[in-house]
């Protein structure tokens, strides 16, 4: 028997036990469950349309799962941190930015890319990076040949700026998703990676 769901997940319904979830969805919920020891609220949030779940999650994990030709998962997750933070997003800044202090295994990284990427010492990849993933999500995103050449300049390939502006564009919709439903980050979030597993 599955625990009940709360409410006060989303402003839409969400399905009052894992158990009225279609089988597909649910199995994928519980290896996400298995896999973190939680369950995600926005897994929970996106259920209430399953046909929208399926095709979120198999979007996101062809973007985010798949090797790009220099793009690390750490760069990926910082981006997402960045551009959601423009977005007041604060789903993603908190869920995204654990991610990117698990696979940077840096707990400062995520607080200074979310806050002001400019001034947080990072690299000039990382800084080229992150803005034109800005320019991407919040400006016009048109890629024009000053950005390809500032972006190959510091190691991005064709194919790592289409990933950075791919992910900009699928976050926007995930941050819009998040506020307009207003599902909270889950607890668990806040402190991955920023202490040692041990301490």
């Amino acid at each position: 028997m599955s625990p009940s769901i709360s409410p006060s997940l989303s402003r839409f319904p969400v399905p009052e036990s894992l158990n009225d979830l279609p089988d597909d969805i649910r199995d994928s919920i519980l290896a996400v469950q298995e896999k973190a020891g939680f369950v995600p609220n926005v897994f929970l949030m996106l259920a209430h349309r399953p046909a929208e779940f399926r095709a979120f999650f198999a979007y996101h994990d062809a973007l985010m799962e798949r090797e790009s030709d220099s793009l690390t998962k750490a760069e990926k997750e910082m981006i997402v941190v960045a551009t959601s933070a423009r977005n007041h997003c604060l789903y993603c800044v908190v869920a995204h930015g654990a991610l990117v202090r698990i696979y940077s295994k840096d707990p400062l990284l995520a607080d200074q890319v979310a806050v002001n990427h400019r001034s947080s010492g990072l690299s000039e990849r990382h800084r080229v990076m992150l803005d034109f993933a800005l320019h991407c999500a919040i400006d016009l995103g048109e890629l024009t040949g000053e950005w390809e050449q500032r972006l190959q300049a510091v190691g991005f390939s064709r194919d790592d700026i289409w990933d950075i502006g791919a992910i900009c564009a699928f976050f926007g919709l995930s941050n819009r998703l998040v506020t307009l439903t207003g599902t909270p980050p889950n607890p668990e979030f806040y402190l991955m990676g920023r202490v040692p597993r041990d301490a």
